[in-house]
This record gives C-alpha cells, sequence and structure tokens, in this order.
C-alpha cells in the first residue's frame, strides 16, 4: 500500500476491507478517504449519485464497480463527467477495486463508486 493512501483490501458479504477498516454497503474511495455511497445497483447511478466525485474534484478517472457483472455506462452520464474532467470506466466490483488500488499505487487521480456485493 502507498503510505497515506487509501486500498481496497476486501470486498464481499455486503461491503468492504478499505485500509483496514470494515464499511457495510456500497462506497466511494478516493485516495484519501472512503465514504458511504447510498446506492444498491446501476440503474441507481447518475450525475446526482457521483456528485461526491465531482464535488472532491481533481479526480481525472472514475471507475464503477457494477457489481457481479459489469454494465455500460449510458451516453448522457459519460458525457456529463466528461465535462467535469473525469472519464468513467464500467466493470465488476472486483475488477475496480483492483484497478483502484493499481491506479492509486501509481498515484493517478482516481476515484472508485463501488457498488456492495
Amino acid at each position: 500500500m502507498t503510505r497515506g493512501r487509501k486500498t481496497v483490501t476486501a470486498y464481499g458479504d455486503g461491503g468492504f476491507r478499505i485500509a483496514g477498516e470494515r464499511i457495510a454497503g456500497s462506497v466511494i474511495v478516493f485516495p484519501a478517504r472512503a465514504i458511504p455511497w447510498p446506492v444498491a445497483a446501476v440503474a441507481e447511478v447518475g450525475l446526482e449519485s457521483l456528485a461526491p466525485v465531482v464535488a472532491a474534484g481533481g479526480v481525472e478517472i472514475l471507475l464503477l464497480g457494477c457489481g457481479r457483472a459489469a454494465a455500460p455506462v449510458g451516453r448522457e452520464l459519460a458525457a456529463a463527467l466528461r465535462r467535469h474532467g473525469i472519464a468513467i470506466d464500467a466493470m465488476t466490483t472486483g475488477a475496480a477495486c483492483r484497478s483502484f488500488n493499481l491506479l492509486v499505487a501509481e498515484e493517478r487521480a482516481v476515484a472508485a463508486a463501488l457498488i456492495a456485493v
């Protein structure tokens, strides 16, 4: 783990272990903090639910962990995020956790919105 950076060390059973702390439910993870995210399904993901990512500023890559199966991101949502300088990449939650950890280690401007599995 990169010193002072959050990494996802486990996921499953309806939550995550991030930097040693168990968080129940879905979560948005930034390199320096994690916050609960009241989203349980991909259908609930929109610009409003991702407002904390936009408000954080400086995020260039957003990994969307869609649960057990990847789902496409709507063009409108992707375009709205691009207007804020954020590229979104949707994948399974497990893949998003692994990708987040790698990008944090590379000190990239990344966040992950992870739906609990």
